[in-house]
């Protein structure tokens, strides 16, 4: 009798051994909760700081009255700014930003030159988009040569020379599939007389170029020898396929 009762002893202790007493399994678990809720809680944070951070830059930009740049266009370019620059591929002392808004009419004044330092808009400028883009307002967009449409994304100023359209900015693009091509097909700043409130009033609308963002002719020497020599362009076009693709907007 007492083997029996040795051999029953001897059962219940090894089945015992693997249970784990309820206030020991709440107790992991709530260790569980408090690590997760404490990992979402620092991405978050990081997020808000980093959102907290552009707004805060956003709102010290002196722009002028009735001439603001879109916060969600600028906070886009920034981040680009700030990944490309992470990435080498800009001046560790890089502080230009010049900013094309291409969801606006080409009527107004869509291109920002903003020195991110100072605080302050250097220029703010009528700007034109490609022939087969759209008429006063960008549409359709291409990375393909001879197709007279101009180019999103985010671009590197090169050097300048001076072709058939003067005096011009060279542009490295820098997205691949939406403007890489940019060099190969000779989309560059330029000058040029379509660009112009006189024009718009003529036509209803400003020219438009063959896919280069052109600028006023009184104001080609100063923008370009202000951004030229590896500064960075944003093109902006709110288009999700773009927008969900660009390495440079991942933040």
């Amino acid at each position: 009798m007492k083997g029996f009762y040795s051999v029953l002893g001897l059962v219940y202790m090894v089945t015992t051994s693997f249970y784990l007493s309820p206030g020991k399994a709440v107790k992991n678990e709530n260790v569980s909760t408090v690590k997760t809720e404490r990992l979402t809680d620092t991405k978050s944070e990081k997020t808000t700081a980093a959102v907290s951070s552009s707004e805060a830059l956003y709102q010290s930009i002196a722009f002028d009255p009735g001439h603001e740049l879109n916060y969600e266009v600028f906070s886009k370019a920034l981040t680009g700014f700030e990944n490309i620059k992470k990435a080498g591929l800009l001046n560790q002392d890089s502080h230009l930003l010049t900013i094309c808004d291409f969801s606006m009419s080409s009527n107004t004044k869509r291109l920002w030159v903003i020195d991110l330092n100072d605080k302050k808009v250097l220029f703010n400028s009528l700007v034109a988009h490609g022939k087969n883009t759209g008429e006063e307002f960008a549409a359709n967009f291409s990375n393909t040569e001879s197709s007279q449409q101009s180019s999103m994304g985010f671009y590197i100023t090169d050097a300048t020379y001076r072709g058939d359209n003067g005096f011009s900015l060279r542009l490295l693009g820098m997205d691949k599939g939406f403007n890489d091509a940019a060099y190969r097909r000779a989309i560059v700043m330029h000058g040029a007389d379509y660009v112009s409130e006189q024009f718009a009033a003529m036509h209803k609308r400003i020219g438009r170029s063959w896919g280069c963002p052109a600028i006023p002719r009184d104001l080609t020497q100063p923008i370009i020898n202000t951004i030229k020599g590896r500064n960075l362009l944003f093109i902006y076009y709110p288009d999700q396929n773009y927008l969900s693709s660009s390495e440079w907007l991942k933040a």
